[in-house]
């Protein structure tokens, strides 16, 4: 098959957002219909993007900015050259900039996996060296790159985006099987009405035989401290390191530094808590990693790792905020310490451990397939994409 240079706006529209930031438009910010798109949420969505965070309120400023669903958004702040298509209608700042591809030229899934392989890292390299990580569109649009035929591009895309597409379905499963658990544990402990509630006697709002105790009675809990920068790599040697929650996932964090220092370490199994914004983010590490400053871990020192886990995901019901409702942008040891957790009888948690291990497992069960699938997936990547097989 014959290949071409091309640059992306020789294949299509491209265009910068339009910046939320701006002064005027601070009255119309959130609670709207219209969803906003944000660098964070380009990064984290996978092929398609059909979840944010920020939404406008006004229609007549959102519909002025609106992107058509199939766009692919590219940031060039922060996180450089992070892609992702959008599968809804939507809005993004100036960080992040559009294309549209020419249907007799381009199709959007290959311009982006050409991103994941070849072109990310040259986009990078316009960065290195300056004070802030970002990408200008006139720097973006200067690359120059192979491309086959549209219909080549589409076989292209139909292969690798049939593994993103397993990939995606399977995260949906880990929500929905984690959804039942947490909707199992609001039951029993929130509203009180687990086994045999009916002959049990509540005092000041706990069941006979219950009690509320600190974090620090019922689990072992390390903070985190970051180690020097110079003894982190991207090339795998040490251990992972993790000191926020930039690649936290729905459950489980994927690894993309390490550290070859040990300091503070959370054993495969903690559970991983963000004490900085955003405060109450919860994963469980699933392998033996070091933990820096914005995060601690934390493990259950009666075996109940499990109930302790949807335990902290319902006091923490919203990032930033505790229990009680009060705010925080960051948590100390000493908040963390005394935070009050329901610890309900032997025999209730017992009970709840037998409902919610099975469903864990299920859990674990899909992340590794998940695992695998990216795997076979970033295998087969660059070699459809530099041509070296036909899709």
């Amino acid at each position: 098959m014959s290949w071409v240079e091309r640059s992306l706006d020789e294949l299509g529209f491209v265009s910068r957002g339009r910046s939320r930031h701006r002064p005027r438009d601070a009255a119309h910010l959130y609670g709207g219909p219209h969803p906003f798109i944000q660098t964070g949420d380009v990064k984290h969505a996978g092929l398609y993007l059909n979840e944010y965070e920020q939404t406008y309120s006004d229609a007549g400023l959102a519909q002025s900015r609106m992107w058509p669903a199939g766009t692919l958004c590219i940031t060039i702040a922060a996180n450089i050259a992070e892609t992702s298509i959008l599968g809804i209608d939507a809005c993004f700042p100036d960080s992040v900039i559009g294309f549209i591809p020419d249907e007799d030229k381009a199709d959007a899934r290959f311009v982006k996996y050409l991103f994941d392989t070849i072109l990310r890292q040259r986009c990078k390299q316009f960065t290195q060296g300056a004070a802030q990580d970002n990408l200008s569109q006139g720097k973006l649009l200067s690359l120059k790159f192979s491309v086959p035929s549209v219909t080549e591009q589409k076989k292209i895309g139909d292969v690798l985006s049939a593994y993103d597409n397993l990939i995606e379905n399977n995260r949906r499963r880990i929500q929905l099987l984690e959804q039942a658990a947490r909707l199992l544990y609001k039951e029993w402990f929130v509203h009180l009405r687990f086994p045999g509630h009916e002959h049990v006697k509540i005092k000041d709002g706990v069941p006979d035989g219950w009690e509320k105790r600190p974090l620090s009675e019922i689990a072992e809990i390390t903070m985190g401290q970051s180690p020097k920068s110079i003894y982190y790599n991207q090339d795998g040697n040490g251990l992972p390191f993790h000191q926020g929650v930039t690649n936290f996932g729905v459950r489980f964090p994927t690894h993309e530094t390490y550290c070859t220092v040990q300091n503070r370490i959370a054993e495969s199994g903690d559970i991983l808590f963000s004490v900085r914004a955003p405060v109450g983010r919860i994963n469980i590490t699933p392998d033996k990693i070091i933990i820096g400053r914005g995060l601690a871990a934390i493990r259950s020192n009666c075996g109940q790792q499990n109930l302790l886990f949807y335990a902290l995901k319902s006091h923490f019901f919203k990032e930033d905020m505790m229990g009680g409702g009060a705010i925080f942008a960051a948590i100390t040891k000493k908040d963390l310490y005394g935070v009050e957790l329901l610890q309900p009888s032997g025999q209730i948690a017992t009970m709840f451990m037998e409902h919610v291990i099975p469903i864990d497992l299920q859990i674990s069960n899909l992340q590794r397939a998940t695992e695998k699938l990216a795997k076979a997936r970033d295998l087969l990547l660059p070699k459809l994409m530099n041509g070296e097989i036909p899709a």
